[in-house]
């Protein structure tokens, strides 16, 4: 694979990383991330973590791993995970993981985590271009193996960029160069229902041979599933939806994005799940090839929802809010009392802290719905 024909969106290389991580350790912010990281340790320590680093493989084990686990240490009640054997059944083949996405950051960081833990080599990670906010932030995805998705461009624009991301991402799968994770859709689920877009399906295949089973098939693409107890950012995306839904449309401030990944951290997050599910089958491939247009790209976006949903992680406070969200008292036996009026507390406390000029009913019915629509969703796909 000539990687040079994808310079403007491939990772940084060993040498780019080591330079970038030297930039980052001078960053004055970072003797207080490593105190609030490992409080026990001098404030020095994640500087010099980043200093020692030569290549990407050591940054992502030595560094990052120790980054994500304290994360979850301060901010988690504890990460389960399922599913690994569905990697392992491709006897070391590389694939496309192709996730739900709840948490700009920690999605793919904790999957990462897991994948080393498990002897699985890392994958590359495609992130927009408009998370690019500055060096620092640039610095730190790149050296992560980001792979470059541009947003924010004209329509010619797009589906050459499209095209040049389809054929980085099914060359570095065939060549066993390195597997890839993936968002379904672009951005993050932020009305809690993990919905595939179409479009991303078709990407796939303008790198295509044009024989449909083989295109899907040599991609070993396998669902995944990320479900956090309190969702991230979860006050933030209710006043987004609110402001859309008012105004027709949402305006991003500056820096916005960074300080979601920010809150994303720092957030409680109660229990974790990660799911990986079995491979798309060549079973549903074929039957998608037999149909005509869109409608092929149709029937995996509902297999792989289907897959995304039935494996998503379903906590009292889903059941709590869709009871609340419904008015009635379906799913009462999956939570208690406590844990109702505790979630109640919880969406006021969280509304509180939001400006007074939003309509506070209505956010919080949002907010509300955040938390129940996962719940409404497994109903609707008949999986409750």
């Amino acid at each position: 694979m000539n990687l040079s024909e994808y310079e403007s969106i491939s990772p940084y290389t060993d040498a780019e990383t080591v330079e970038a991580l030297a930039r980052v350790a001078r960053h004055p912010a970072i003797p207080v991330i490593s105190k609030y990281l490992f409080p026990t340790y001098p404030a020095g320590t994640l500087r010099g973590m980043l200093m020692s680093v030569d290549s990407i493989d050591e940054f992502q084990e030595a560094v990052m791993s120790k980054v994500v686990k304290a994360i979850l240490a301060k901010t988690s009640e504890g990460l389960e995970y399922s599913g690994i054997e569905n990697l392992k059944s491709l006897e070391g083949k590389k694939f496309v993981l192709f996730s739900n996405h709840r948490d700009i950051i920690l999605d793919p960081a904790i999957m990462q985590m897991v994948l080393k833990d498990n002897d699985i080599p890392f994958t590359e990670i495609c992130v927009g271009s408009n998370l690019l906010s500055g060096r620092l932030v640039e610095d730190l995805l790149r050296s992560n193996r980001m792979i470059k998705v541009i947003r924010g461009i004209s329509a010619r624009e797009l589906y050459l960029s499209s095209k040049l991301l389809s054929a980085y991402i099914r060359e570095s799968v065939t060549s066993q160069r390195a597997s890839i994770w993936i968002a379904q859709k672009e951005g993050r689920a932020k009305d809690g229902y993990d919905l595939t877009e179409q479009g991303l399906l078709k990407m796939f295949d303008l790198s295509g041979s044009g024989d449909f089973v083989r295109d899907f098939s040599e991609l070993n693409i396998i669902p995944v599933s990320i479900s956090y107890e309190i969702e991230s950012c979860d006050a933030r995306k209710a006043r987004e939806l609110y402001i859309k839904r008012r105004d027709g449309v949402y305006v991003k401030k500056d820096k916005e994005d960074l300080h979601s990944i920010l809150t994303g951290i720092r957030q409680k997050k109660g229990h974790i799940h990660l799911s990986f599910c079995k491979p798309l089958s060549a079973e549903i491939i074929a039957q998608a090839a037999e149909l005509k247009g869109n409608e092929r790209y149709h029937l995996l976006m509902q297999e792989l929802d289907r897959c995304i949903c039935r494996e998503y992680r379903l906590w009292p406070n889903n059941y709590i809010a869709y009871d609340l969200m419904t008015g009635g008292d379906k799913y009462a036996d999956r939570y208690s009392s406590e844990q109702r009026s505790g979630f109640i507390k919880y969406a006021d406390h969280r509304m509180a802290k939001l400006e007074n000029s939003l309509d506070k009913a209505e956010v919080r019915d949002i907010f509300i719905r955040i938390y129940g629509n996962p719940v409404l969703h497994k109903e609707e796909l008949g999986l409750l």
